[in-house]
């Protein structure tokens, strides 16, 4: 469910602190029970129910009757919290319209010292035992809710961002919160989106760039025509949460797949010669 600018700027300080609470405890409890939700926030049982309901109907919180009476925050509060973060510090005044929602993403465009895009991570409850085994940067909490998986996304999407923003072509970070990245607007589009007037420029850019982010401990790991980006002036390589270290076992395999699905795009749409093996040595050459 998308976010709504109305219903985070209209969160009364007791439903921000009941959301504070659920963060914390949900580390250690699948459903956090009423009693022990209210002990931390130290509210009367009445206004406890007021403000949960309040939480419930805006899709922030959920309940469970089974095995006991307990709460759990969902994304949309998640979501919320961080959004409330980045306002604090300033990166963000202002919520714009919902640009696109992938299976572990959704982004907005807002305004901050300039348009700027808001890429909220929400790594899935289907995805997540995948991702869980696949990334080796998340901790093994005793219960690791999906919204803390999206954290760790969050975190390692802003860390590729920080180290490469200088040298390679990706958006520069401007805040992170939870799970929630501040960057700045590429106002293009997607190169599956796009029919390309000058392809084999286009793709000797990707291959630049690609091989600059090599060269810097950097590959992206989820590579494709969906996030690459042609603004009228370049190339823009976007969605870097997956990406590894050049130096890990599995690196060589997954810069292949890369390479090939880069190759293969631009080999079937515009016919540019794009041989993988040669390709692949001028990336790591």
């Amino acid at each position: 469910m998308s976010i709504s600018a109305d219903d985070v700027r209209d969160l009364h300080r007791f439903e921000i602190k009941i959301l504070l609470a659920l963060e914390r405890l949900m580390k250690d409890y699948r459903w956090v029970p009423e009693d022990v939700l209210r002990r931390q926030t130290k509210l009367s049982e009445s206004e406890l129910a007021y403000r949960l309901g309040h939480l419930m109907q805006r899709n922030m919180v959920k309940s469970s009757a089974v095995p006991y009476k307990g709460y759990q925050m969902v994304f949309t509060g998640f979501d919320a919290l961080a959004l409330q973060g980045a306002v604090r510090k300033g990166s963000v005044t202002s919520l714009g319209s919902l640009i696109g929602v992938g299976k572990e993403a959704t982004v907005y465009e807002a305004m901050g010292m300039g348009v700027v895009a808001l890429k909220f991570h929400r790594i899935g409850q289907q995805s997540f035992q995948t991702v869980r085994r696949s990334r080796t940067y998340m901790p093994q909490y005793k219960h690791f809710p999906w919204i803390f998986a999206s954290s760790f996304s969050a975190q390692q999407e802003y860390e590729a961002l920080m180290a490469l923003h200088a040298d390679v072509s990706v958006p520069v970070p401007v805040d992170i919160n939870r799970n929630l990245v501040v960057m700045t607007f590429i106002h293009g589009v997607p190169i599956v989106q796009a029919t390309l007037e000058n392809p084999d420029d286009v793709f000797a850019d990707v291959v630049q760039n690609v091989a600059k982010a090599y060269h810097l401990g950097y590959i992206h790991g989820d590579l494709s025509e969906f996030n690459i980006m042609v603004d009228g002036k370049g190339v823009w390589l976007i969605d870097w949460p997956q990406w590894t270290d050049p130096s890990h076992p599995t690196a060589e395999d997954i810069l292949l797949r890369d390479i090939t699905n880069i190759c293969t795009h631009f080999s079937r749409k515009y016919r540019v010669d794009a041989p993988v093996e040669e390709t692949l040595a001028q990336v790591v050459g």
